[in-house]
């Protein structure tokens, strides 16, 4: 009988546990901006992965950090700033590619690491009332009534964007000779997704700050291309994912009193770890295939 009242009572405090965060505002607030960003990361990731541009990723989400402050200075929305700076580092990417024998990968590490260094100087000289670090660490458990706003709106119109045109974006990860000659514009995909590539940026610098938002763009997409070989199930694997590492990363924050963003990442990394372990496994069992093996046959099912 004692030790029945101890694990009834050790499994109460547990469920208490589990259930008192979502009692605060804060963390209501924190896990509707995490969830909404990390979905629409994900989503866009699947297709990041199997581009190839991964690298890019990470320059876009570092080169917004000078924009940010500048739009702060101004009195500007943050993601105005953040936007202009991540649109304009793939030009200047493109432009040093484009007029000079330096290759692409050498190319993105010089200019992003450039405009990252311009972001931590302005942050480091900026007078401010708030603390700008956020930018860099993220603050989801402080956000505003405005933040969520800009999170829910940009999430939303880069989602549509996302599953409108998921056929075009396949076709062009896959086969661009092919896209070009079915009359779809190779360069006008590119850049739109280069464009919502800057758009989710900003949604998930609100959710885990610009050195970590990197993270939301690649593990997603590339976990999932572990776990499956066919782009449709790629692209609800990888949301569900990013979803579930949300939620637990939040909570986890909560209950360790330890940095939201983090843990959430550390989560993804966790879910990434587990992906590989599985594929590995199914390679030694001789069922392990690749997607670009497939994706010819099964790209459009």
């Amino acid at each position: 009988m004692i030790a029945g009242a101890v694990a009834t009572a050790a499994a109460g405090g547990f469920w208490d546990l589990l259930v008192e965060p979502w009692q605060y505002e804060f963390m209501q607030r924190a896990l509707l901006v995490t969830v909404v960003a990390s979905i629409v990361c994900a989503l866009l990731s699947c297709w990041l992965v199997l581009i190839g541009w991964s690298l890019m990723g990470d320059a876009v989400s570092h080169a917004v950090l000078p924009g940010v402050v500048l739009a702060y200075l101004f009195g500007a929305p943050f993601a105005l700033g953040a936007f202009v700076f991540g649109v304009g580092a793939v030009g200047l990417i493109g432009l040093v590619r484009g007029t000079s024998k330096v290759k692409e990968d050498a190319a993105i590490g010089v200019v992003f690491t450039t405009v990252f260094a311009i972001g931590v100087v302005l942050v480091s000289i900026t007078p401010s009332q708030i603390d700008l670090s956020h930018i860099l660490f993220g603050n989801v458990l402080g956000v505003s009534d405005v933040d969520i706003a800009q999170v829910l709106v940009l999430a939303a119109a880069a989602f549509v964007v996302l599953v409108l045109l998921r056929r075009d974006f396949t076709l062009y990860a896959f086969d661009k000779v092919q896209a070009h000659v079915i009359g779809l514009s190779v360069r006008r995909t590119g850049v739109i997704l280069l464009g919502l590539l800057a758009v989710t940026v900003v949604v998930a610098l609100q959710a885990v700050g610009v050195i970590l938002a990197v993270a939301m763009l690649i593990t997603p997409g590339a976990t999932a291309y572990l776990l499956t070989d066919r782009i449709w199930h790629m692209l609800w694997v990888a949301p569900t994912i990013a979803a579930g590492c949300a939620v637990v990363g939040i909570w986890a924050s909560y209950a360790l009193d330890a940095a939201s963003a983090g843990l959430v990442v550390v989560c993804q990394g966790l879910a990434f770890a587990v992906a590989y372990t599985v594929s590995r496994v199914r390679h030694r069992g001789g069922r392990g295939r690749t997607l670009s093996a497939v994706a010819s046959r099964r790209s459009f099912e």
